[in-house]
């Protein structure tokens, strides 16, 4: 979502790095182009104009423009005051003194409500603090349906009554389930509609104030811009909102609602949804999301979502046949399985230091999921033997192959030129030569 204001802003802090010293003039120069950046990514204009004012009112520091790396302290300061608008720390939720707590999610129709309600009935699952899935959407049609499915695809329970039944009725009977049941938490998936009106906002004050949530949490899509910084603050104006989840944020929107929208409404930012998936949910930090669009990369993520991807038995052996050099075909589908259970690749690039730019550079559809796939179904097609020993394929075995693929023998041929490369790149990894530069890196990452 953020690639084109990532690439933007980077440009600018690039050429401030190039300059030994920095003058007002240069650092002037350099904020209208940031300004400019970030208007362009949809970021509302009184956010932008007070974050640029805050940035200069730090650089134009006597010091800091005399130091050794004035560039990059720039870079630092805009880090911090970015970090700073998007709501500082980190904030988790705040559960009741009793359990269950309550969870009220309140959007409109589209922004992903339902699917958000089985993302976090599954995040906390995982994190060992049972939830109950009340469906309390009497409204859309299949939306009980909906989060039945979802509910049975994470091994959590789903409380529903007819859709004749009363939103309020269904709200607190669920919660009384929850109690029995020793849940952790009920989540209660609320009616939206295409737009805010007063029978919407009426249901949901209804419904608050009879099962009293802990969390009241709006799901706004990050893909409507501005739009939903007004939705967020039409609901906290009517119901009163603890939090946000931002949706579609692996969009190929400008952004701008997500760098706006804590500033504008005062409330935080919870959770982000990453993608389609169930487990495509993630804590919101806003110092990790700043520093991935300065192009800086997100370890912390990374670190995250790796110990979740990877068995470390498995890991340990990979790594010994890499060191070793003897990493085959079925070693890295096995990693390329591995992988995919992160995310994205893109994603994945971005959290990494220094990647961004070299992902930029790589043809379109690269690392594209496309890709992936086509990758996977050539392996799928070769035999044990061919997967141990790429080496025996000959051109009646391309043939083959690529007809089990639904592929080309010119694409099977591709995958293996790039393996043996890559064999390559992790011998002069083993004997200690290391990674040469950016083109090896970029061959790496194909893979």
């Amino acid at each position: 979502m953020f690639e084109a204001l990532s690439a933007k802003l980077n440009g600018v802090f690039n050429r401030l790095g190039n300059k030994g010293r920095l003058t007002e003039k240069d650092v002037d120069a350099a904020l209208r182009e940031v300004r400019m950046a970030l208007l362009e990514a949809d970021v509302n204009f009184k956010v932008a104009r007070e974050l640029v004012g805050r940035i200069r009112g730090r650089v134009v520091d006597a010091e800091l423009l005399k130091s050794l790396t004035p560039g990059q302290q720039v870079v630092k300061v805009t880090n911090e005051e970015m970090t700073r608008l998007l709501g500082g720390g980190a904030h988790g939720l705040d559960p009741s003194p009793q359990p269950p707590s309550v969870m009220l999610m309140v959007g409109l129709n589209g922004s992903g409500k339902t699917t958000t309600a089985a993302k976090m009935a599954r995040h906390l699952k995982q994190a060992g603090r049972p939830p109950l899935l009340i469906a309390a959407d009497l409204q859309r049609p299949a939306a009980i349906q909906q989060l039945q499915t979802l509910g049975s695809q994470i091994g959590v329970e789903v409380y529903r009554e007819s859709t004749q039944a009363k939103t309020v009725a269904v709200a607190e009977n669920g919660v009384a389930q929850a109690r029995e049941l020793n849940a952790a938490w009920a989540i209660v998936d609320t009616a939206g509609r295409f737009q805010i009106d007063d029978d919407l906002m009426a249901e949901l004050e209804a419904v608050k104030k009879a099962v009293s949530p802990a969390e009241t949490l709006l799901v706004v899509d990050a893909m409507t811009g501005q739009d939903a910084v007004r939705a967020a603050e039409e609901f906290h104006a009517r119901i009163g909102l603890t939090g946000l989840v931002l949706t579609k944020i692996d969009g190929d929107a400008r952004g701008g609602a997500a760098l706006s929208v804590v500033s504008v409404t005062g409330v935080p930012i919870k959770f982000i949804g990453t993608g389609e998936r169930v487990d495509a949910l993630e804590s919101f930090h806003p110092d990790r999301l700043a520093s991935r669009i300065l192009g800086m990369g997100d370890v912390l993520t990374l670190i995250e979502k790796t110990q979740a991807a990877f068995d470390e038995d498995e890991a340990a052996q990979i790594e010994k046949k890499m060191r070793q050099a003897t990493f085959d075909l079925q070693d890295y589908l096995t990693q390329l399985q591995e992988i995919r259970k992160m995310g994205p690749l893109g994603q994945i690039l971005d959290m990494v230091p220094g990647l961004s730019g070299i992902r930029s550079r790589m043809p379109q559809g690269e690392v594209g999921e496309e890709q992936l796939k086509k990758v996977e179904a050539i392996i799928y097609s070769m035999t044990p033997e061919e997967r141990r020993r790429p080496q025996i394929i000959g051109g009646s075995r391309r043939r083959r192959i690529a007809r089990g693929s639904g592929t080309t023998p010119q694409a099977v041929n591709q995958l293996l030129n790039q393996f043996r490369q890559m064999r390559k790149v992790m011998r002069r990894m083993a004997s200690g030569k290391g990674i040469k530069g950016s083109q090896d890196l970029s061959q790496m990452i194909r893979w």
